[in-house]
């Protein structure tokens, strides 16, 4: 008797936390977008922006990614996920994916008079 009780108060609290969470208080949506992520996690964000860039060489869409990041230029962002790469133990072909979209994005220029992404 004393493990169903224990079992229903479990579950009870969970029922409890998911509607609080998901209905009564749900985050705002600007409070989920990458640009709210840690330092650890927007280096994995532009890490997964660097593995994508090897697979479609596309540098616009690359820079429209990090655009949602911050307002800083794309390449200050992969020289930032770069040096946290470092400190974090990421792999070496990790740290090559990422050195590879900085020089993309150095190459890379946006037309005079357009818009950044």
């Amino acid at each position: 008797m004393r493990w169903v009780a224990f079992i229903a108060s479990i579950l009870l609290g969970i029922t409890i936390s998911l509607v609080i969470g998901w209905m009564l208080i749900p985050p705002a949506a600007d409070q989920v977008t990458p640009a709210a992520l840690r330092a650890d996690y927007k280096t994995d964000y532009v890490l997964m922006t660097a593995e994508a860039y090897q697979h479609d060489s596309d540098i616009v869409a690359a820079a429209r990614r990090l655009a949602l990041l911050s307002n800083q230029a794309p390449l200050y962002l992969v020289q930032e996920a770069i040096l946290n790469a470092g400190q974090l133990g990421y792999t070496q072909q990790d740290v090559d994916w990422l050195a590879v979209l900085a020089q993309a994005l150095e190459a890379w220029a946006p037309l005079p008079g357009g818009s950044t992404p």
